[in-house]
């Protein structure tokens, strides 16, 4: 299982091209589950956990592995079902998202499939435990669910969201003519509501959107109607997305003449020396790293003063 990732570097080609690939895992039950490899460091056997007091009743325990103690996260717990049994037959997939390093515990892990984006769906209405979800997608004829792991993240070690107060004062003092609305793209719902906080704290308002397609369809629509730098100074959006990534719908906005001068920020807890060579490759303006509040704004006041 260890060898699962072995061509991972070989993989960063498919970004760019609206194409993923999902490690597939299974919890306590039956229901299949899948998460991006780009976000997968590593995938092995349960090592030995160590029990710590005080940690938060998600994690299982701490496991130390190359050097580094790793916070091991029943992954099942989280999502609401029944405790993970007989750890040492599962496995735990070291996982990097939002700037930390965690391992999920997991019953069983199966195989690597390549998709298209356009292939990973928004969740149903009432489907699983739909609070938990940012997609879902149809392989070998059995639903497989993308889980909201931004969501499960806030909820064990929650983030401070308060922007630098300098900073906050340095916006109210830009010019009056900046056109002070944002587009935001993500598919997680917590990451949306971070991300709308972030921006409305300086002075911004806020249009929200769940994915790629549904950001480009609206600024479409929005350059329909006027000039679409009179109604938006800036895009943020998130690379992972259902039915189209960040990567695409920036190349997209690029390729579209009422739009193509658009400033676009894409902020992801994606990782990786290949992000750098995208964010050029698709006319990205910037990329950070989730999720850092004072980074973000930052990153709007260097848009807005351009």
């Amino acid at each position: 299982m260890t060898g699962i990732l072995d061509s991972v570097n070989q993989r960063t080609q498919l970004v760019g091209q609206n194409r993923l690939e999902l490690l597939t895992f299974r919890l306590m039950g039956r229901q299949r589950y899948g998460i991006n490899v780009f976000k997968v460091k590593e995938v092995l056997q349960c090592p030995k956990l160590t029990s710590m007091p005080n940690l938060n009743p998600l994690v299982k325990g701490i496991a130390h592995i190359r050097g580094q103690t790793i916070s091991v996260i029943d992954l099942s717990l989280a999502t609401g079902g029944r405790a993970t049994t007989d750890i040492d037959k599962c496995f735990i997939i070291i996982s990097e998202f939002n700037r930390t390093i965690q391992g999920f515990l997991v019953k069983s892990v199966e195989r690597i499939v390549n998709m298209h984006w356009e292939a990973i769906l928004p969740p149903p209405q009432g489907t699983g435990r739909a609070n938990y979800l940012t997609a879902v997608t149809n392989i070998d004829d059995e639903l497989v669910e993308i889980l909201d792991v931004e969501k499960i993240l806030a909820e064990i070690a929650p983030i401070d969201e308060t922007i630098n107060e300098t900073l906050v004062e340095e916006m109210a003092a830009i010019s009056p003519e900046v056109v002070r609305k944002v587009l935001i793209a993500d598919d997680s719902s917590v990451a949306r509501k971070q991300v709308q906080r972030a921006v409305q704290s300086i002075g911004f308002e806020t249009i929200m959107v769940k994915d790629g397609k549904e950001a480009l369809d609206k600024l479409v629509d929005m350059a329909n109607e006027g000039n679409i730098y009179d109604q938006i100074g800036l895009v943020i959006s998130d690379v992972e997305m259902p039915e189209m990534d960040g990567y695409t719908l920036t190349a997209e906005i690029r390729r579209e003449p009422a739009l193509k001068d658009l400033h676009v920020i894409l902020h992801t807890s994606l990782s990786g020396v290949f992000n750098q060579a995208m964010v050029e490759r698709v006319g990205a303006n910037q990329f950070i790293a989730k999720f850092n509040p004072d980074e973000l704004g930052a990153a709007v006041k260097r848009a807005v003063e351009k």
